[in-house]
């Protein structure tokens, strides 16, 4: 049964995957924040260079398995696979939407 991911969500997903970083970007809010590895990304254009430098490092792929609602979020449990030691990883991506689009996502 396929998984029925939020609208944006499942849009960030399929650009990312697509290294399509501009197009993965346009699903976040201007003022979106990203907390991934020790780091915040702020505002679509930080954003959309986040996507391509992890796409440029790993070469990696998510591929959401799981959803589930939790304290406002909808946390995506993601198998994900690329160029990077102990591939591929399940990592829960949560996220914080406003309206259609997302306002936050943390990546674990």
């Amino acid at each position: 049964m396929p998984l029925s991911l939020p609208v944006p969500v499942a849009g960030y997903f399929d650009a990312a995957n697509a290294a399509q970083a501009a197009q993965a970007s346009l699903h976040f809010a201007l003022d979106a924040t990203v907390a991934d590895e020790d780091h915040i990304h702020t505002g679509t254009a930080e954003i959309a260079a986040w996507v391509a430098d992890v796409t440029a490092k790993y070469a990696c792929t998510a591929t959401p398995t799981a959803v589930r609602e939790e304290h406002g979020r909808t946390v995506v449990t993601a198998t994900v696979a690329g160029n990077f030691p102990g591939s591929p990883i399940e990592l829960d991506y949560a996220f914080r939407l406003s309206g259609d689009r997302i306002a936050h996502l943390e990546i674990a």
